[in-house]
């Protein structure tokens, strides 16, 4: 049967299309498919040199959960299913979408754990899982992700420790881990991600000291670090990142002048330190 065509695309990809649409309530959704026209009509379905490429229902009410066909859709480049309802867990056929590009799954009630299929979409630069109900550890295929340039998974519930794995992520711009429950220290391979540009970790359980090869990270941009349990002497050479605009450090146990600190850093540099125990900034925290 996959042999065949319906509008041009395999069996094979319409019957996944159909088992998506049958699993999220395809009939209550803001706008609706009907499965008698060519797929190249169904709304949000990018079809190229007759397969299906791009997936993009966002905002359109779907609610329900992600089937394992959804793994038949293997030339999907981009898949947008972004603020909708949809619960259950990642099926772990996810993995094998790996000419997928980019990926958003963000704004639902996604639970579970993110499937080790993950490392398999060898094509992924964006990954998007925020604002969800995750849960579990980061898994270290995310290592294999070489390509990847953006990684939100803020606002879930993942625990454990951030893997050494994502120092392997050498194309990595923005790292948005914020708002779970992760702990231990910041990966020491964190000092490998040259082309980091945002890197957002607060409101977590996060421990241990700031690293200082931060500061050779010469492109960040942003550094988001609050309210985690950090302690230790604030590292001096983040004053080397020229191009920082954001240093967000507060709710914390960190040492050090902050006061120097600041009189180094870019004059635009938007920089929060006050810690756990005080009630305001201080020239000199904890330094007794």
């Amino acid at each position: 049967m996959s042999t065949l065509a319906f509008g041009n695309v395999s069996t094979k990809e319409k019957e996944a299309l159909i088992a998506i649409c049958s699993a999220t309530n395809g009939d209550a959704w803001t706008v609706t498919w009907n499965t008698n026209d060519p797929i190249s009509k169904w709304h949000g379905v990018d079809i190229e040199n007759d397969q299906v490429v791009g997936l993009d229902l966002s905002f359109n009410n779907l609610e329900g959960y992600l089937p394992n066909e959804l793994g038949d859709l293997i030339n999907l480049r981009s898949l947008n299913l972004f603020r909708n309802k949809i619960s259950g867990e990642i099926p772990a056929t996810i993995g094998n979408l790996k000419q997928l590009s980019d990926l958003n799954l963000a704004f639902n009630t996604l639970e579970g754990n993110i499937p080790n299929s993950i490392g398999n979409l060898e094509s992924l630069k964006t990954l998007e899982l925020f604002m969800n109900r995750l849960e579990g550890n980061i898994p270290t295929s995310i290592g294999d992700l070489s390509l990847l340039e953006k990684m939100e998974i803020f606002s879930n519930n993942l625990s454990g420790v951030i893997p050494l794995e994502i120092g392997a992520l050498s194309s990595l711009k923005e790292l948005s881990l914020s708002s779970n429950n992760l702990t231990g220290a910041i990966p020491r391979t964190i000092k490998d991600l040259s082309k980091l540009e945002k890197l957002s970790l607060y409101d977590n359980s996060l421990f241990g000291a700031v690293p200082a090869s931060l500061g050779n990270l010469a492109n960040l941009e942003e550094i988001m670090l609050s309210d985690n349990l950090l302690y230790g002497n604030i590292p001096t050479n983040l004053a080397n990142l020229s191009n920082l605009k954001v240093l967000m450090l507060n709710n914390n146990d960190l040492k050090g002048d902050f006061a120097s600190l600041e009189e180094k850093l870019p004059s635009s540099v938007q920089f929060e330190y006050r810690n756990l125990n005080e009630k305001k900034n201080s020239v000199l925290v904890g330094t007794d």
